[in-house]
């Protein structure tokens, strides 16, 4: 009999069950690698990636071999990412391994709607949690007293904390 690893029986990683999802779907855009989508931040640099996303690449019969990798970006950001296509494009086709990338074009939208007048590309910043009470601490700190491991005992007390604040609330 086979010895199953007990810390992960019955569990499977999130990322595991969709895989497939998300293939499909980048897929239908034309990204055969989804890390161009994942990890476009690392690929290309946080400067061009606050200011460029990708959409979708193209496979046209009448243009050769290679894709063509279409860029969502402002019309203010576009002349800059104009100058940065041929390094944009080496730094993409080194994700795929060879040259699959031969042209890039780049799309003048805002990705917010017109109304806002700016594109939010990055992520929002995450809201800073206000502290919680003396009280609330001290209550925590009583639930979470008798665990000797310090860095388990202060999990323990951030979470008691947080789910008297939210049944206080």
């Amino acid at each position: 009999m086979a010895r199953r690893n007990t810390s992960t029986y019955g569990f499977a990683k999130t990322s595991g069950l969709l895989n497939a999802q998300i293939r499909k779907a980048s897929e239908s855009r034309g990204f055969a690698q989804s890390r161009l989508l994942t990890h476009w931040d690392e690929i290309v640099g946080a400067d061009v990636a606050a200011m460029a996303r990708p959409v979708e690449v193209s496979y046209a019969r009448q243009q050769g071999l290679g894709a063509t990798l279409t860029l969502l970006t402002t019309g203010a950001m576009a002349p800059l990412l104009e100058m940065q296509k041929e390094q944009l494009r080496e730094k993409v086709n080194a994700v795929y391994g060879y040259n699959a990338i031969a042209r890039i074009r780049i799309t003048q939208t805002a990705s917010s709607g017109f109304a806002e007048g700016r594109v939010a590309f990055g992520h929002a910043p995450k809201a800073e949690k206000p502290e919680p009470s003396p009280e609330i601490k001290a209550e925590a700190h009583k639930v979470a007293g008798d665990i000797h491991d310090d860095g388990l005992r202060a999990a323990l007390e951030r979470l008691a904390g947080n789910v008297i604040s939210k049944s206080r609330q």
